[in-house]
């Protein structure tokens, strides 16, 4: 073998030093320390290699990211690897979080090259930026089957020295493919339901009766299918598609995927049961999953699921918020070097906390599960509905659960005082657009004005310090520093919230905003086409920009952009805008029937974009306590493609706006219902019980 690496006369001298102390992403402080001399992703990085003629070593994660920490131990930390990696390549560490773009770019390559992503994300990359090796995690030595970084760096760097004019040959052949993959300039076709119906088929194919879900373990929450089914099954009035949105959310709720004590869910469950988590938790996740246990909620009227949406918000309002409002990414999987500690029990310490009695009947109510690899104890999970636990009068259900809530809070303040897994505190706009949407949705339908009014600070956080002076949506927040210009999920998530934000309080400046953000977003994204690019022209281009309409953890921009232009230009009668939307959906037409679940979020639209339109005006004053009444009854109700409007006669600004509020009044001061369809109103109603009647009959 070579002994290249530790030979500097192979490679002219460079001299480099760790430059991500100078950073604001955890993530990248939490590799400060590391031996490897890591860069940031910038110009300067690159021209350095350029002038070194070295290869780029990149490697890509975020702060909360499991097998990142457990990469960072092994390799990044060691001072072999770090000699290897300073000595022969340019090593660059960037945040997933903060760059999707680069990410996007680099996991299709991976995913091209070897059939699989995740993270961390490994590639080394010509100093042009050209991919030539892409991995995921590598342990630091090799194993049966799989090759070890110390072994593949000696290897890339002998080649490299060479064959480096093949090398640059392979590496520009592969970025010709991914161009052709992100640029396959799709003609719109006309929109139907046929991706809706193949969708239906598929979830009901994969799905498991047993455990909720679709497919086997691991098993991914995936709030965003549950949207789309809840959508399929009013649509084409499919009742077991219904159950099977219900029994998922029930499943995920009670299984240890669910943080039983603080709430709030982890990323993914590892088994079929739901049972053992992953046990990072991510702001994206708890947004989505509230979203769609309260559709589920207002589809089925299954109480029990608006209380879950309620736990899941009370833990990002304790846990995730920002003292200046806006919410902060996520908390690590991993305590005291170890994953899941923060969260795991053992049967002796929760009989010490609660005692005899009271620990009797918490282990009858929650079920403790492990498995081989978690040392610290087991994960909580419900094991019984409360209900069949509330068996005597002296145990009724309502005594049962306080004395059971009275339980978790002991546990909880107990698990308070451990060591707590890190926090990624950085704001980025696109998560906080998803939490201020969820957060709206949740207080309309709930009437919690709290959380109406946390999802403004967020959003009025967003607007005070995530704008540059000319308008320019920028992307992160952390340490009074705002950076990094904003991408298509910035404007588009951004976009829904404040648009949620207006139809949770009615406050035009909400409207106005969401109006500007789309206006934007279409100048700064448009491909020219009809469709939009995932990054501004005004945006560094990595190898080329994309445009990827498929949904992954989080909704894709484009399918969120596609049902903000729906709603706009249904509820401000803008045709253009509605034309647009119509023609992002028409251009992806094609795949959505060919694989249907990988754009769920992308059916939500084109099943809005599908369905006629519908606005409910309830013409009232704000103070009309019966017009309050009737505006809470429509919004219990499952109308995806409605509008449900409290038109004040005391104003005459929001007829300006949405026209269709024009000539719609109240009648001796008595709130007036009107319900239009498809362009065409009925007969105004008065009074609760009449507009009881009309509600009905939209669902029947």
């Amino acid at each position: 073998m070579s002994k290249f690496p530790y030979d500097p006369a192979n490679f002219p001298k460079v001299t480099l030093v760790n430059r991500l102390a100078e950073e604001k992403s955890p993530y990248l402080l939490q590799h400060a320390p590391n031996p490897v001399h890591w860069q940031p992703w910038d110009e300067a990085t690159f021209a350095l290699a350029r002038r070194s003629n070295r290869p780029v070593f990149l490697s890509i994660g975020y702060a909360t990211c499991h097998w990142c920490h457990v990469m960072e131990r092994e390799s990044f930390e060691d001072d072999e690897v770090a000699a290897l990696l300073n000595a022969g390549f340019i090593p660059v560490k960037v945040d997933r979080e903060e760059r999707p773009d680069i990410d996007q770019t680099y996991m299709t390559v991976c995913q091209m090259m070897t059939g699989q992503g995740g993270w961390p994300l490994t590639l080394v990359l010509t100093p042009e930026k050209e991919p030539f090796f892409a991995a995921t995690y590598l342990p630091r030595e090799s194993r049966p089957g799989q090759p070890g970084l110390i072994y593949l760096l000696q290897r890339i760097a002998e080649a490299w020295r060479g064959d480096e004019s093949g090398i640059r040959h392979s590496a520009g052949q592969l970025c010709q493919a991914l161009a052709d993959i992100r640029d396959p300039k799709r003609e719109a076709q006309p929109l139907n339901d046929a991706p809706l119906r193949r969708a239906l088929d598929e979830y009901r194919r994969d799905y498991d009766a047993d455990w909720g879900g679709f497919g086997a373990a691991p098993k991914f929450p995936a709030p965003h299918n549950l949207s789309l089914l809840v959508r399929l099954a009013r649509r084409f009035d499919h009742p077991e598609a219904t159950a099977m949105v219900l029994h998922t959310l029930r499943a995920i709720r009670q299984g240890g995927v669910y943080d039983q004590l603080g709430y709030g869910l982890h990323r993914y469950a590892v088994d079929r049961q739901w049972h053992i988590p992953h046990f990072e938790k991510m702001l994206y996740d708890q947004a989505t999953f509230i979203l769609a246990a309260v559709e589920a909620y207002q589809a089925t009227g299954a109480e029990d699921l608006l209380a879950t949406a309620r736990d899941t918000a009370a833990y990002l309002l304790a846990e995730l918020v920002d003292d200046l409002g806006a919410f902060h990414c996520g908390e690590d999987a991993d305590s005291e070097g170890a994953e899941g500690t923060y969260y795991l029990w053992r049967n002796e310490e929760i009989e010490a906390i609660l005692g005899p009695e009271d620990a009797v009947l918490f282990f009858a109510a929650y079920g403790l599960e492990g498995e081989k690899g978690l040392r610290e104890g087991m994960v909580l999970r419900q094991a019984l509905p409360f209900e069949a636990l509330a068996t005597s009068p002296k145990l009724d259900l309502a005594t049962l659960t306080a004395r059971l809530d009275q339980a978790r809070r002991q546990l909880l303040a107990v698990r308070q005082k451990r060591v707590r897994p890190f926090r990624d505190d950085k704001i980025l706009v696109a998560w906080n657009g998803l939490a201020i949407a969820a957060l709206a949705r949740l207080g309309a339908v709930t009437g919690d004005i709290e959380l109406i009014q946390a999802a403004r600070r967020a959003a009025d956080f967003i607007g005070a310090h995530l704008r540059r002076s000319d308008g320019r949506l920028l992307r992160r927040w952390r340490e009074n520093q705002a950076a990094i210009p904003g991408f298509l999920e910035d404007y588009a998530f951004f976009a829904w919230g404040r648009l949620e934000l207006f139809l949770a309080d009615f406050r035009e400046k909400d409207l106005d905003d969401a109006l500007t953000l789309t206006k934007e977003m279409l100048k700064l994204f448009d491909d020219g086409q009809g469709g939009l690019f995932d990054e501004a022209s005004d945006a560094e281009e990595i190898l080329d920009r994309s445009c990827n309409p498929m949904d992954g953890a989080l909704p894709s921009g484009s399918s969120v952009a596609a049902a903000n232009l729906l709603r706009l230009g249904r509820l401000l009668d803008r045709r253009d805008l509605e034309a647009w939307g119509e023609t992002l959906l028409g251009k992806g037409m094609a795949e959505f029937v060919k694989h249907p679940r990988a754009y769920a979020q992308q059916l939500c639209a084109l099943d809005l974009a599908l369905s006629p339109p519908m606005e409910i005006v309830l013409a009232a004053s704000r103070e009309d306590g019966e017009a309050c009444k009737m505006l809470a009854a429509a919004r219990h109700r499952f109308l995806p493609e409605g509008f449900i409007l409290l038109h004040s006669p005391d104003t005459d600004e929001g007829t300006k706006r949405i026209p269709f509020l024009g000539g719609k009044t109240a009648k001796d001061g008595e709130a007036r219902a009107y319900l239009c369809r498809d362009r065409s109103c009925r007969a105004p109603v008065v009074g609760l019980q009449a507009f009881q009647i009309l509600l009905d009959e939209i669902d029947s």
